[in-house]
Protein backbone atom coordinates (compact mmCIF):
# COMPACT_ATOMS: atom_id res chain seq x y z
CA UNK A 1 0.00 0.00 0.00
CA UNK A 2 1.78 3.22 -1.26
CA UNK A 3 0.30 6.76 -0.23
CA UNK A 4 -1.41 8.70 -2.86
CA UNK A 5 0.80 11.81 -4.73
CA UNK A 6 -0.44 15.08 -4.15
CA UNK A 7 0.25 17.88 -6.88
CA UNK A 8 0.29 20.05 -3.84
CA UNK A 9 2.85 20.30 -1.24
CA UNK A 10 1.11 19.40 2.08
CA UNK A 11 1.40 21.15 5.70
CA UNK A 12 4.76 19.71 7.05
CA UNK A 13 6.51 20.51 3.36
CA UNK A 14 5.21 23.78 3.26
CA UNK A 15 6.44 24.65 6.80
CA UNK A 16 9.91 22.97 5.90
CA UNK A 17 9.09 25.97 2.86
CA UNK A 18 9.26 28.47 5.26
CA UNK A 19 12.35 27.45 7.23
CA UNK A 20 14.35 27.06 4.13
CA UNK A 21 13.54 30.40 3.32
CA UNK A 22 15.21 31.85 5.58
CA UNK A 23 18.67 31.60 4.73
CA UNK A 24 21.07 30.90 8.20
CA UNK A 25 18.53 28.35 8.94
CA UNK A 26 18.63 27.17 5.33
CA UNK A 27 22.67 27.09 5.37
CA UNK A 28 22.65 25.35 8.92
CA UNK A 29 19.91 22.51 7.44
CA UNK A 30 22.45 21.99 4.17
CA UNK A 31 25.83 21.74 7.00
CA UNK A 32 23.71 19.12 9.12
CA UNK A 33 22.74 17.49 6.34
CA UNK A 34 25.86 17.25 4.37
CA UNK A 35 27.84 16.00 7.73
CA UNK A 36 25.04 13.60 8.12
CA UNK A 37 25.76 11.87 5.01
CA UNK A 38 29.55 12.00 5.93
CA UNK A 39 29.32 10.46 8.82
CA UNK A 40 26.97 7.52 7.36
CA UNK A 41 29.28 7.30 4.62
CA UNK A 42 32.31 6.01 7.10
CA UNK A 43 30.31 4.28 9.49
CA UNK A 44 29.37 1.57 6.42
CA UNK A 45 32.92 1.33 5.26
CA UNK A 46 32.92 3.80 2.48
CA UNK A 47 35.86 6.42 2.63
CA UNK A 48 34.28 9.61 1.67
CA UNK A 49 37.07 11.99 3.33
CA UNK A 50 39.85 10.02 1.88
CA UNK A 51 38.50 9.12 -1.15
CA UNK A 52 37.43 13.01 -2.41
CA UNK A 53 40.67 14.14 -1.23
CA UNK A 54 42.54 11.77 -3.68
CA UNK A 55 40.46 13.02 -6.63
CA UNK A 56 40.41 16.81 -5.67
CA UNK A 57 44.56 16.40 -5.57
CA UNK A 58 44.82 15.13 -9.26
CA UNK A 59 45.57 17.46 -12.27
CA UNK A 60 41.98 17.60 -14.16
CA UNK A 61 43.21 19.61 -16.89
CA UNK A 62 43.15 17.30 -19.54
CA UNK A 63 39.51 15.51 -18.75
CA UNK A 64 38.41 18.75 -18.58
CA UNK A 65 39.28 20.51 -21.78
CA UNK A 66 38.37 16.72 -23.58
CA UNK A 67 34.76 16.72 -22.29
CA UNK A 68 34.15 21.18 -21.67
CA UNK A 69 31.78 22.95 -24.33
CA UNK A 70 33.00 26.61 -23.56
CA UNK A 71 30.09 27.56 -25.55
CA UNK A 72 27.40 26.36 -23.53
CA UNK A 73 24.87 28.64 -21.82
CA UNK A 74 23.47 27.00 -18.30
CA UNK A 75 19.87 27.19 -17.82
CA UNK A 76 18.66 29.34 -14.80
CA UNK A 77 17.89 26.41 -12.97
CA UNK A 78 21.01 24.26 -12.62
CA UNK A 79 23.06 27.51 -11.32
CA UNK A 80 21.53 27.15 -7.92
CA UNK A 81 22.86 25.13 -5.03
CA UNK A 82 22.38 21.39 -4.93
CA UNK A 83 23.24 18.70 -2.22
CA UNK A 84 24.84 21.28 0.03
CA UNK A 85 27.27 22.64 -2.49
CA UNK A 86 26.56 26.57 -2.69
CA UNK A 87 27.99 26.23 -6.54
CA UNK A 88 25.54 23.37 -7.19
CA UNK A 89 27.06 20.72 -9.56
CA UNK A 90 29.45 23.04 -10.94
CA UNK A 91 32.19 22.83 -8.99
CA UNK A 92 35.14 20.15 -7.56
CA UNK A 93 33.90 19.29 -4.67
CA UNK A 94 30.93 18.21 -5.79
CA UNK A 95 32.41 16.07 -8.76
CA UNK A 96 35.11 14.24 -6.43
CA UNK A 97 31.92 13.20 -4.09
CA UNK A 98 29.37 12.30 -6.08
CA UNK A 99 30.42 8.20 -5.90
CA UNK A 100 30.92 8.16 -2.07
CA UNK A 101 27.79 9.88 -1.45
CA UNK A 102 25.56 8.00 -3.64
CA UNK A 103 26.77 5.31 -1.41
CA UNK A 104 26.45 6.89 1.69
CA UNK A 105 22.86 8.09 0.51
CA UNK A 106 21.69 4.47 -0.53
CA UNK A 107 22.69 2.77 1.87
CA UNK A 108 19.78 3.30 3.93
CA UNK A 109 17.23 1.98 1.41
CA UNK A 110 17.51 -1.39 2.48
CA UNK A 111 18.42 -2.35 6.49
CA UNK A 112 21.16 -4.53 5.29
CA UNK A 113 22.58 -3.46 2.24
CA UNK A 114 25.04 -1.13 3.52
CA UNK A 115 27.70 0.35 0.92
CA UNK A 116 26.03 -2.47 -1.65
CA UNK A 117 22.78 -0.45 -1.31
CA UNK A 118 23.61 1.85 -4.46
CA UNK A 119 24.51 -1.52 -6.29
CA UNK A 120 21.49 -2.86 -5.91
CA UNK A 121 19.14 -0.03 -6.96
CA UNK A 122 20.56 0.44 -9.74
CA UNK A 123 20.30 -3.12 -10.28
CA UNK A 124 16.57 -2.96 -9.34
CA UNK A 125 16.23 -0.71 -12.19
CA UNK A 126 17.90 -2.69 -14.59
CA UNK A 127 15.56 -6.04 -13.77
CA UNK A 128 12.37 -3.31 -14.70
CA UNK A 129 14.49 -2.47 -18.29
CA UNK A 130 15.13 -6.19 -19.18
CA UNK A 131 11.49 -7.30 -18.55
CA UNK A 132 10.28 -4.03 -20.34
CA UNK A 133 12.43 -4.00 -23.05
CA UNK A 134 12.39 -6.84 -25.03
CA UNK A 135 15.23 -6.76 -27.39
CA UNK A 136 18.49 -5.19 -26.51
CA UNK A 137 19.24 -1.73 -27.14
CA UNK A 138 22.25 -0.93 -30.06
CA UNK A 139 22.97 2.73 -29.30
CA UNK A 140 21.84 3.73 -25.16
CA UNK A 141 21.93 7.73 -24.58
CA UNK A 142 22.01 8.68 -20.48
CA UNK A 143 20.92 11.73 -19.63
CA UNK A 144 21.80 13.08 -16.62
CA UNK A 145 25.00 10.24 -16.44
CA UNK A 146 26.85 13.02 -13.61
CA UNK A 147 30.15 10.87 -13.32
CA UNK A 148 29.04 7.94 -15.42
CA UNK A 149 28.28 5.44 -12.35
CA UNK A 150 24.96 5.04 -14.89
CA UNK A 151 26.29 4.65 -17.35
CA UNK A 152 28.83 2.17 -16.83
CA UNK A 153 26.09 0.13 -15.00
CA UNK A 154 23.65 0.22 -18.40
CA UNK A 155 27.18 -0.60 -20.32
CA UNK A 156 27.58 -3.61 -18.16
CA UNK A 157 24.11 -4.73 -18.67
CA UNK A 158 24.20 -4.61 -22.58
CA UNK A 159 28.07 -5.14 -23.10
CA UNK A 160 27.18 -5.07 -27.28
CA UNK A 161 25.74 -1.56 -26.90
CA UNK A 162 26.52 1.85 -27.89
CA UNK A 163 26.56 3.86 -24.87
CA UNK A 164 26.70 7.92 -24.59
CA UNK A 165 26.82 9.90 -21.30
CA UNK A 166 25.16 13.63 -21.20
CA UNK A 167 25.20 15.72 -18.24
CA UNK A 168 25.40 20.22 -17.71
CA UNK A 169 28.22 20.07 -15.37
CA UNK A 170 31.80 19.70 -17.08
CA UNK A 171 32.91 18.84 -13.38
CA UNK A 172 31.30 15.65 -13.27
CA UNK A 173 31.86 14.93 -16.98
CA UNK A 174 35.94 14.94 -16.52
CA UNK A 175 35.52 12.61 -13.56
CA UNK A 176 33.35 10.42 -15.44
CA UNK A 177 36.52 10.58 -18.18
CA UNK A 178 38.52 9.36 -15.80
CA UNK A 179 36.46 6.75 -14.58
CA UNK A 180 36.10 5.36 -18.25
CA UNK A 181 39.93 5.60 -19.15
CA UNK A 182 40.23 3.38 -15.89
CA UNK A 183 37.48 0.94 -17.22
CA UNK A 184 39.31 0.93 -20.77
CA UNK A 185 36.06 2.20 -21.58
CA UNK A 186 35.59 4.63 -24.83
CA UNK A 187 32.36 6.20 -23.79
CA UNK A 188 31.27 9.53 -25.49
CA UNK A 189 30.47 11.97 -23.35
CA UNK A 190 28.52 14.96 -24.12
CA UNK A 191 28.63 18.37 -22.14
CA UNK A 192 25.11 19.62 -22.97
CA UNK A 193 21.35 20.29 -21.53
CA UNK A 194 19.38 16.51 -21.55
CA UNK A 195 16.58 19.12 -23.18
CA UNK A 196 18.84 20.24 -26.01
CA UNK A 197 21.53 17.82 -25.86
CA UNK A 198 22.49 18.40 -29.84
CA UNK A 199 22.36 14.51 -30.85
CA UNK A 200 20.99 13.17 -33.77
CA UNK A 201 17.40 12.43 -34.35
CA UNK A 202 15.96 8.93 -34.32
CA UNK A 203 19.51 7.34 -33.42
CA UNK A 204 19.47 6.15 -30.36
CA UNK A 205 16.68 2.83 -29.19
CA UNK A 206 16.96 3.32 -25.23
CA UNK A 207 17.12 7.00 -23.87
CA UNK A 208 17.75 6.31 -19.65
CA UNK A 209 17.86 8.82 -16.78
CA UNK A 210 18.69 8.05 -13.83
CA UNK A 211 17.69 9.39 -10.11
CA UNK A 212 17.51 13.33 -12.58
CA UNK A 213 13.92 14.42 -12.63
CA UNK A 214 13.87 15.19 -9.15
CA UNK A 215 16.33 17.76 -9.80
CA UNK A 216 14.24 19.55 -12.17
CA UNK A 217 11.32 22.33 -12.85
CA UNK A 218 8.34 21.13 -14.43
CA UNK A 219 9.14 22.69 -17.81
CA UNK A 220 12.70 21.31 -18.17
CA UNK A 221 11.18 17.61 -17.62
CA UNK A 222 8.65 18.27 -20.18
CA UNK A 223 11.16 19.22 -22.82
CA UNK A 224 13.32 16.37 -21.65
CA UNK A 225 10.50 14.32 -22.79
CA UNK A 226 10.01 15.57 -26.13
CA UNK A 227 13.94 15.27 -26.16
CA UNK A 228 13.95 12.28 -25.44
CA UNK A 229 11.26 11.72 -28.01
CA UNK A 230 13.35 13.32 -30.36
CA UNK A 231 16.53 10.96 -30.06
CA UNK A 232 14.59 7.61 -30.25
CA UNK A 233 14.21 5.38 -33.36
CA UNK A 234 10.92 3.98 -34.00
CA UNK A 235 9.95 1.28 -31.01
CA UNK A 236 12.96 2.99 -28.96
CA UNK A 237 12.16 3.53 -25.24
CA UNK A 238 12.14 6.14 -22.76
CA UNK A 239 13.22 4.73 -19.18
CA UNK A 240 13.75 6.49 -15.52
CA UNK A 241 14.43 5.40 -12.67
CA UNK A 242 14.07 8.03 -9.71
CA UNK A 243 12.28 9.02 -6.35
CA UNK A 244 8.53 7.59 -6.04
CA UNK A 245 6.49 10.45 -4.64
CA UNK A 246 3.77 7.54 -3.48
CA UNK A 247 6.65 5.59 -1.10
CA UNK A 248 5.12 5.86 2.27
CA UNK A 249 8.76 6.63 3.31
CA UNK A 250 8.40 10.58 2.16
CA UNK A 251 4.70 10.11 3.21
CA UNK A 252 5.67 9.43 7.01
CA UNK A 253 8.76 11.69 6.63
CA UNK A 254 9.46 13.64 10.00
CA UNK A 255 9.46 17.40 9.49
CA UNK A 256 12.88 17.65 10.39
CA UNK A 257 14.39 14.67 8.14
CA UNK A 258 12.37 16.47 5.07
CA UNK A 259 14.25 19.58 6.28
CA UNK A 260 17.34 17.79 5.70
CA UNK A 261 16.77 16.34 2.37
CA UNK A 262 14.62 19.40 0.81
CA UNK A 263 17.84 21.67 1.90
CA UNK A 264 19.46 19.73 -0.64
CA UNK A 265 16.97 19.27 -3.38
CA UNK A 266 15.43 22.70 -4.61
CA UNK A 267 12.77 21.35 -6.99
CA UNK A 268 11.46 18.63 -5.26
CA UNK A 269 7.95 19.91 -4.56
CA UNK A 270 8.22 20.34 -8.38
CA UNK A 271 9.22 16.73 -8.97
CA UNK A 272 6.51 15.42 -6.72
CA UNK A 273 3.77 17.53 -7.96
CA UNK A 274 4.29 16.26 -11.62
CA UNK A 275 1.77 13.82 -13.65
CA UNK A 276 5.36 11.98 -15.18
CA UNK A 277 3.10 9.31 -17.14
CA UNK A 278 0.60 11.97 -18.75
CA UNK A 279 3.91 14.37 -19.48
CA UNK A 280 5.18 11.42 -20.92
CA UNK A 281 2.36 10.21 -22.97
CA UNK A 282 1.84 14.24 -24.46
CA UNK A 283 5.69 14.19 -25.49
CA UNK A 284 4.75 10.92 -28.23
CA UNK A 285 4.84 7.79 -26.47
CA UNK A 286 2.56 5.15 -25.19
CA UNK A 287 1.29 5.26 -21.54
CA UNK A 288 4.28 4.19 -19.42
CA UNK A 289 4.95 1.21 -17.13
CA UNK A 290 5.27 2.31 -13.90
CA UNK A 291 7.29 -0.14 -11.06
CA UNK A 292 8.51 0.50 -7.40
CA UNK A 293 11.61 -0.63 -7.58
CA UNK A 294 12.75 -0.19 -3.79
CA UNK A 295 11.00 1.12 -0.83
CA UNK A 296 11.55 4.60 -2.05
CA UNK A 297 11.97 4.58 -5.68
CA UNK A 298 10.21 3.61 -8.83
CA UNK A 299 10.93 3.06 -12.66
CA UNK A 300 8.77 4.13 -15.20
CA UNK A 301 9.46 2.63 -19.05
CA UNK A 302 7.39 4.21 -21.84
CA UNK A 303 7.89 3.09 -25.61
CA UNK A 304 7.69 5.64 -28.39
CA UNK A 305 4.06 5.61 -29.76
Amino acid sequence: MTAAASTQPGFASRMVNGVLAIKPLANFAKHQARQMMIKRAEKIGVPWRKQAQELAERNWDEEFARVCNPELKYPEYYLCSFHAYDRGNLSWEAATEVEVAARAVHATIWPSAGAQGDAKLRNSYHQVLKERVPEAPRDIVDLGCSVGMSTFALQEVYPEANCTGVDLSPYFLAVAQYRSQQRHRDIPWVHAPAESTGLPENSFDLVSACLMFHELPQEASRQIFREARRLLRPGGHLAIMDMNPKSEVYAKMPPYVLTLLKSTEPYLDCYFGLDMAKEIAAAGFQTPAIAATTPRHRAIVARVK
